[in-house]
């Protein structure tokens, strides 16, 4: 496959036109979906994105080798990129940066979009958790403009060494530690299960402190932004998961870090933990509209199999053990959906709340397994082998209810607000 770099930027799409109210009938039915009415805003902007999907990135998808659960690297970095100059790609940063200032509903919405697309490279097309990190807005100008505009734009990607053998849910139990050395740091520790590590150009890490006044690492976490190729800082394990996406340890081996390094500056040390809490909310109500979207893509699938498949004599969806299934889902989806995108509004008049994300993520997470589970149950064999959506799904979608806060912990952050625990 020859792959071109993107050409220049094309005209931005305008997040916050209003089209007329056009409905949209929901999947499987002839009724309006109530979860249109939060959508009307952004309509052309999803829209744009969705012809984006058809016209460039399926034809690119149907090249893959029905054997690659995992798209290449260099085909990863032109969708990356390509969609940048669209507009698309990290949109709701600001246009100086290389942004385009959407709202944050409008990137909720993109991210459903692309999980309900079915294309393995949509998800590609906006920015994750390779690229630009919320922790590096709180960094220093030469910072923001060394590590975050190239993040921005696509032109670079970066991985988030956080979790530790020892500190997963807890995650800042640390014992990584970054001890003051003269003008710099000292850095030693182990990381795990850190995404994007071989293909990173940067290393977003997170160690506590220890200011070298002989009281050991009291200091807080601090977070340090460090070049993959920087001496004392390698790859150590790979690990495989479940849908073919690997994951690898990052090794701090007597790593002198400068204290231009640290995100934030001065400003930034022991400041970690209070940065990284504030971009929870946000990351988890990206993870929840690409729940959402997965889990219309399965009820698609489902209720498109149902009409067709043919046993005893009738199509499968009229029995009423099928019709349960989907009818199920098609609630259950509804409803996850209309809560991401309330609180994804909420976002945007100012209120982020942790406890509305950890809800939002929770329920569409929860939805997403169960969608997925019910359509694969009304495919029979035929979703359960492989090459067909639903079974490589069926294993990806299981992460969902474990990255950015399992569920566990998102009823524990409910349960706080609720007054209990």
């Amino acid at each position: 496959m020859t792959l071109t770099a993107p050409g220049p930027a094309a005209a931005r799409p305008a997040a916050a036109a209003r089209p007329a109210a056009a409905v949209r009938p929901a999947t499987g039915t002839g009724l309006s979906a109530p979860s249109a009415v939060l959508e009307a805003e952004h309509r052309e902007l999803v829209a744009a994105f969705e012809s984006f999907v058809r016209r460039e990135l399926e034809p690119l998808a149907a090249e893959l080798a029905e054997s690659a659960e995992q798209p290449p690297a260099d085909l990863r970095t032109y969708v990356r990129k390509r969609s940048a100059a669209l507009g698309f790609y990290a949109g709701d940063y600001p246009e100086e940066l290389g942004g385009s200032d959407m709202p944050f509903t409008a990137v909720v919405l993109l991210h459903h979009a692309a999980g309900r697309s079915g294309c393995p490279l949509a998800p590609y097309a906006l920015a994750g958790s390779d690229g630009p990190s919320p922790l590096l807005r709180h960094g220093t100008p030469e910072q923001i403009e060394r590590h975050l505009v190239p993040l921005v734009r696509g032109e670079r990607t970066r991985c988030l060494a956080l979790t530790e053998p020892q500190a997963g849910s807890d995650a800042f139990r640390l014992t990584t530690t970054a001890v003051r050395d003269g003008d710099g740091w000292l850095l030693n520790g182990r990381k795990t299960f850190v995404s994007n590590a071989d293909r990173a150009d940067l290393a977003l890490v997170v160690a506590a402190t220890d200011l070298g006044d002989g009281a050991g690492p009291t200091a807080g976490a601090t977070a340090f932004v460090l070049p993959m190729d920087h001496p004392g800082l390698r790859i150590g394990q790979r690990y495989e998961g479940m849908s073919g996406e690997p994951l690898f340890e990052l090794v701090l081996d007597r790593l002198h870090a400068p204290a231009a390094a640290v995100i934030g500056g001065e400003d930034g040390i022991g400041a970690a933990t209070g940065l990284a809490m504030d971009s929870l909310s946000r990351g988890r109500l990206v993870v929840a509209a690409m729940c959402d979207g997965i889990a219309e893509y399965a009820l698609r699938l489902g209720v498109e199999y149902a009409r067709e498949r043919q046993a005893f004599g009738q199509p499968i969806g009229d029995y009423q053990h099928i019709q349960d299934h989907l009818v199920r889902t098609r609630a259950e989806v509804e409803a996850a959906k209309l809560l991401t995108l309330a609180c994804a509004r909420l976002v945007d008049e100012g209120t982020e709340a942790p406890e509305n994300a950890a809800l939002a993520k929770l329920t569409s997470s929860e939805t997403a397994v169960r969608a997925v589970d019910r359509a694969l149950q009304v495919h029979g064999a035929t979703g359960w082998v492989r090459g067909h959506p639903l079974e490589y799904l069926y294993r990806y979608v299981r992460m969902t209810t474990i990255i950015e806060g399992t569920s566990e912990v998102q009823k524990v952050i409910v349960a706080r607000a609720m007054g209990l625990g």
